[in-house]
Order: C-alpha cells, then structure tokens, then sequence
C-alpha cells in the first residue's frame, strides 16, 4: 500500500442504485446553494422581527457565503484525505443542525450564528457532492449526464431558492426557510452511509500551511469587497483585509508549488482548458448575482410585487435551466463543449444587457420574462459543460481538490460580484444627492442605480465569452473515466 493511496479503484454505484445516489448527492448540493438566496425575500420581515439594523441585515446572506468560500478549498482536500463520504455525511449533518437553529432565533446575533455554522458545514459536503459524482459514475455518458444535472442544480439553486423562500415567506414564516432543511438533512445524513459508495482515500497529512494561508486568504478577499459594499474602498477595514487576502493568497501559492501534497495540487491549472472553465465559474456567477439580488429588489420595491409572486417570477428562468441540463448531454457529443459555451455567454450577455433598459414602469412581461428566459437558456448551455471540462478528466485522487476549487470560483465569484455591484450601485445613487428621497423621485434613482450595476454584469457576462473563445475545440469523449 502506498503512503499517498489505497490500492483500490473508486468503487461505481450498482446500476440499479445509481439513480438513488444521485438523487442523494443533488439533493445535497441543491440545499447548500438553494440558502444562499432562499432568505433573500424574506430579509424585510426577518428585520422587523429580529430588530436587524440596515446594514446588519446584509450579514443574514454574505455571513453563509462568506465561510462557505473561505472554507471550501480545506473542506476539499479534507475529503480526499479523510474520506469524501465521511465530509459528505459530517458537512450535511452540521449543516442540517444549524438550519434547525437558524430557525430557532430569537436573536439576530443568534442568526448570524447560525449561519456561519451553515457555512462550515455546507465546505465540508460541498466539494465531496462533485467529488463522489465523479467516482461513482464511471461510465463516460453517465458521468456527463450526472455532471449536466449537477451543473442545473448549482446554476438553478440560486433561482428556486428564490421561489422557495417566497412561498414559505407568504404561506408559513422565513423560520420555514431554513426549517426546510432539516428532514432532507436527515435523510441525506441516514442515506448516504448505506448507498453512497466510499472512494479510496489518500494515506497523509493535511498541507496545514497551504490550509492557513488559502483559507484565510480567500475568506480575507471575500471580507474585503463584502465591507466595501457598505463602508466604501477608503476604509481602512477593507483595505487592510484586501492587502491581507493578497499577501496570503501570494503566499499559498508558493506553499503549493513547493509541498509535495498540496492542498490544491497546481497540476490542476495545467489544462488550458481546465483553467478556462474555472475562471468562467468565478465571472458567471457574477454577472448572475445582479439578476437574484437587484431584480428580486425591483420586483418588490418598484413593482410591488408580493413575496411570493416575486419568486415564482423567476420559475421560467429555473425551469429552462433544468430543461437545458437534460439536452445538454445530447449536445455535447456532437458539438463539443466550445460551441455550447460561446452561445450561452452571448445569451447570458443580451439577458443581462437587456435588464440595463428597465425603467420605473417595465412591465413582467416583456421587460423581465424576455431577460429571464435568455439568463436561463444562457446559463444552461454555458456552465454545464464547465463542469465536464474540469471533473471529466481530472485524476480521481484530486477529485476533491478540483471540486472544492470549482465550487470557491463559483461561491466567492457569486459573493464578490454582488459587493462590486452594490458599490456601483451605491455610487450612482450617493451621487444623485438628495434630489430623489422619496416618491416617484426615489423610485427613479433606484432604478437608475440598478441599471448602472446590471450595466456592470453585462461587462462580466461578456468576459464570459471572451474566455469561451479560449476553450480549445474537444468532443466529450473527454468525458471517459479516468481512475
């Protein structure tokens, strides 16, 4: 036996048990996204119960995002090395538990709590969900189906979490919002042990440098442009934690690429294609930021719409996710994963690009149905072959390693898109004075500085296509199983 690996081959569900598995790990992987909007419209009812201050009310959704990018490259090789299953299991477990208390808050400082909680426990299962994704299914066609489905849920979990939290908001209470977790926690935790297979884990020692300095590296970063939402670029917080994050991120590097067990093993950039994929996970999921956090704003501060009706305007957009990651395994074979992802940037740009034209009075339809429907295509065409490219062919003893590095892109892309847009936002708005403070004056300004930062998103969509343009042209026979 070696001292990296067991001499065992990642061990495939049974066919008859495959689609059990998946349904296990999709669940999972939809609960840890689907929080880090599903609160979104209930924030106005959790202030007034909670007594949140304006600016302690954003802490209720960056507080999860925050320890969620931070940790999630830890938690990624903390699954290859001490078992994927066994992160799976605790990480849902812990997560399942702070949801309970989330629900039982009576504080906001309770909350906030909570949430953090769920953050640690959403890196320790969220790289091992793509992790034993990649272990279990085997078969070239089946892992680019499960690959497809996982992508929808990722892409997907951002828009049903609106629509979740609209219902249980209207029908039941924002407690029901995180209380939801609770019996689908229970059963992953029950299930996974019994019918989820184990992979082989790898016999050494954490890289505890390259943990210190990447974690607090990234949760650093993501601090820095999160407080520059609120405080500004000047503060001496933000400054400090954006210095802070660098020099740490600088230093993980070089930790890298001299250990001979890194944390994030940089072979994982060699790939031209590979590192392409991951740069779009962290610019995609910028630009779709501005569509959850401003469009659901517009909807309920502007156009008065109801929570619930607020999140069912955005089931067109999920729906078509979904639908694209059934066709996309289809589509890959014949056209290769280039094509797929030029097309769906250009759609996410026009979607976005087309929100920048909203005025006071646009109507659902054409004004948001036509963006929505176009982010929706956009997204399902460009994010599930990224998914493909990273995981079809990495080495299954860095499965976990390259999980947890697709899953930071995604996560702190999502987090620092939002704190720049917000700053733009902010910006437009502060510079208007006070000549618009209330009234059809007030509405004008804030639907001004909307369009400033879905302005600003379409930038990011259209940085998405020119790193598309990069991708070099591959069937997805690339897909086939690589032990």
């Amino acid at each position: 036996m070696s001292q990296q690996t067991l001499h065992r081959a990642p061990v495939p569900a049974p066919a008859h048990r495959s689609g059990l598995v998946l349904a296990i790990i999709l669940t999972c992987q939809l609960m840890l996204i689907l929080d880090a909007t599903v609160m979104n419209v209930a924030l106005p009812r959790i202030q007034a119960d909670l007594g949140f201050s304006p600016t302690g009310l954003s802490w209720v959704m960056t507080a999860y995002s925050l320890v969620f990018g931070g940790l999630l490259l830890l938690g990624g090789r903390a699954g290859d090395l001490f078992g994927r299953r066994r992160m799976f299991v605790a990480g849902t477990a812990l997560f399942t538990l702070a949801s309970l208390a989330g629900g039982l808050a009576d504080s906001a400082a309770l909350l906030i709590a909570a949430r953090v909680l769920q953050g640690v426990g959403a890196a320790m299962a969220g790289p091992s969900t793509l992790a034993l994704v990649t272990t279990t299914f085997t078969e070239a066609k089946a892992r680019v189906r499960a690959l497809a489905l996982f992508s929808a849920m990722s892409s997907g979990g951002f828009a049903i979490g609106l629509i979740v939290g609209g219902l249980l908001t209207e029908w039941i209470s924002w407690r029901a919002a995180l209380f939801i977790n609770v019996p689908f926690g229970l059963a992953i935790v029950l299930l996974a042990p019994r019918f989820v297979p184990e992979p082989p884990r790898r016999r050494a020692h954490l890289d505890l440098p390259g943990a210190i300095t990447g974690t607090f590296g990234v949760g650093a970063l993501v601090f820095a442009f999160t407080h520059a939402a609120s405080d500004g670029w000047g503060s001496p917080v933000t400054l400090g934690s954006l210095a802070g994050g660098l020099a740490l991120l600088t230093a993980f590097v070089v930790i890298e690429a001299r250990t001979a067990l890194p944390l994030v093993p940089l072979r994982l950039f060699a790939d031209r294609n590979r590192s392409a994929a991951y740069v779009n996970f962290f610019l995609g999921p910028m630009a779709m930021m501005s569509m959850f956090f401003f469009l659901t704003q517009f909807m309920q501060d502007i156009r008065h719409y109801a929570a619930l009706a607020t999140g069912f305007a955005f089931l067109p957009m999920a729906a078509l996710i979904f639908t694209m990651s059934r066709l996309v395994p289809r589509l890959l074979p014949r056209y290769g994963p280039k094509p797929l992802a030029i097309t769906g940037s250009l759609m996410m740009v026009a979607g976005v690009g087309w929100l920048a034209t909203l005025t006071t009075s646009s109507a659902y339809f054409p004004a948001l149905l036509g963006p929505l429907l176009l982010m929706g295509l956009g997204a399902g065409l460009a994010f599930a072959p990224l998914n493909v490219i990273v995981m079809a062919t990495v080495p299954s003893e860095d499965a976990g390693a390259a999980g947890g590095v697709l899953q930071t892109m995604q996560q702190v892309g999502s987090t620092l898109g939002l704190a720049v847009l917000i700053t733009v936002f902010g910006s437009v708005t502060r510079s208007a004075g006070s000549a618009g403070s209330a009234g059809s004056a007030g509405a004008q300004l804030t639907v001004d500085g909307m369009t400033a930062a879905f302005g600003t998103a379409a930038v990011f969509a259209a940085c998405t296509f020119l790193v598309a343009l990069t991708f070099r042209r591959q069937a997805a026979a690339t897909a086939s199983a690589r032990p």
